[in-house]
């Protein structure tokens, strides 16, 4: 069940007999010249909606993230890590005041990590400061880490894989949007890698927006065997949640 597409009295009733519930959150940011911009939230998005179709509470998702790196390509909108804890914050305060103590942010953006633990240390050091401890669960699973999807990734892509602008990635939000999907020659067919600063010198490094990369390799077909990898390997983890 997704959140925005129920009532509340329907959301009540999911509360009797659970209080556990996932929150997609991703970016806003370029993935190379075959990428979607919306690529590192399509991706929890799409898998917490299969997750959905298994009875899961599924809330809206957070799609803009710490993304400050990409800023020098158009399209691109980053939040501030203070800003993005804050977000996690409310969120987590709304549900919270409603009876949700188990909360699975399902990842799909490395820039987001620290950010995201961050602010569960910002909440329970609330608890803590007052005396007492907090009752809430609080966890965040990176949905490209899963070890179903990282073994498939590796079968499929071997080091063609990279860090950004995947092609496991790419394959994944072609799956949700095939009317998408991009026959642009990439030159150089893989990408190279290495480190970055900020924005200018992530362009710098890297012109076209890829990182170690060669999304070339994506396909339709290989986004759904992935989807189906991160289905499962998602609701592993929330099931480990829901029995703390």
């Amino acid at each position: 069940m997704k959140l925005q597409q129920a009532t509340w009295p329907e959301v009540e009733a999911y509360l009797e007999t659970s209080d556990a519930i996932v929150i997609p959150i991703g970016s806003t940011e370029q993935h190379g010249p075959t990428g979607l911009i919306g690529t590192d939230a399509i991706c929890p998005e799409t898998i917490a909606g299969g997750m959905a179709e298994l009875g899961v509470l599924v809330g809206p998702t957070l799609s803009i993230g710490m993304a400050q790196h990409h800023l020098a390509f158009p399209g691109s909108i980053a939040l501030r890590p203070s800003t993005l804890m804050a977000v996690i914050r409310d969120v987590v305060g709304s549900l919270s005041s409603q009876g949700f103590r188990r909360f699975m942010f399902l990842n799909g953006h490395g820039g987001n990590i620290a950010t995201v633990h961050a602010a569960f240390d910002e909440i329970w050091s609330e608890s803590s400061i007052a005396g007492h401890m907090s009752d809430l669960q609080l966890v965040l699973f990176n949905w490209f880490t899963g070890r179903r999807a990282r073994e498939l990734s590796a079968k499929l892509f071997g080091d063609a894989e990279g860090s950004h602008a995947t092609p496991s990635e790419i394959s994944l939000t072609w799956f949700t949007y095939p009317d998408r999907v991009s026959a642009a020659k990439l030159n150089p067919r893989r990408a190279p890698n290495g480190g970055f600063r900020d924005a200018r010198d992530f362009r710098e490094n890297f012109p076209d927006g890829r990182m170690g990369s060669e999304p070339g390799l994506a396909s339709v077909e290989h986004g759904k065997r992935i989807y189906r990898a991160g289905v499962e390997d998602a609701m592993e983890a929330f099931d480990r949640l829901r029995q703390r």
